[in-house]
């Protein structure tokens, strides 16, 4: 099948599949006509791709896990190292939110003293005293 048809078959325009195709996540034969012509499992890989990217994962430890993707949802096993890479993407998701949730605190604090200080945390602005 064309890319056209690709992308109507799993609600995926064009353009990412490209991406896809580039990132090694998706492969295409060219036909004597240059056009991409994707084979039968391809509307399966594009909804394991859109499946792991909505898990967070990144294209690169996609293209690692993809070979151990079974299904649409996708279930993955059967590869060496899987559970490794799992548990290295896991242990970085959980640094990134403990640096949101401090940020997020202490945004919070920067916003509680700002309201006790007068809403704003600006004094009143008077247009008498401001100079012309």
């Amino acid at each position: 099948m064309r890319i056209g048809e690709l992308a109507r078959r799993t609600g995926v325009n064009a353009h990412q599949l490209r991406y896809y195709e580039a990132q090694g996540l998706l492969e295409a034969e060219r036909g004597p006509n240059g056009y991409r012509e994707y084979g039968a499992d391809a509307v399966l890989r594009v909804k394991q791709v859109r499946h792991l990217l909505g898990a967070g994962l990144s294209t690169e430890d996609i293209a690692y896990l993809l070979p151990c993707a079974v299904g649409e949802a996708p279930e993955l096993f059967g590869c060496p190292d899987l559970l490794a890479a799992m548990r290295s993407r896991l242990h970085r998701l959980d640094e990134q939110m403990t640096r949101l949730a401090r940020s997020r605190d202490a945004l919070t604090g920067y916003i509680d003293a700002a309201e006790r200080m007068g809403g704003d945390g600006y004094p009143p602005f008077d247009a008498e005293t401001v100079p012309a």
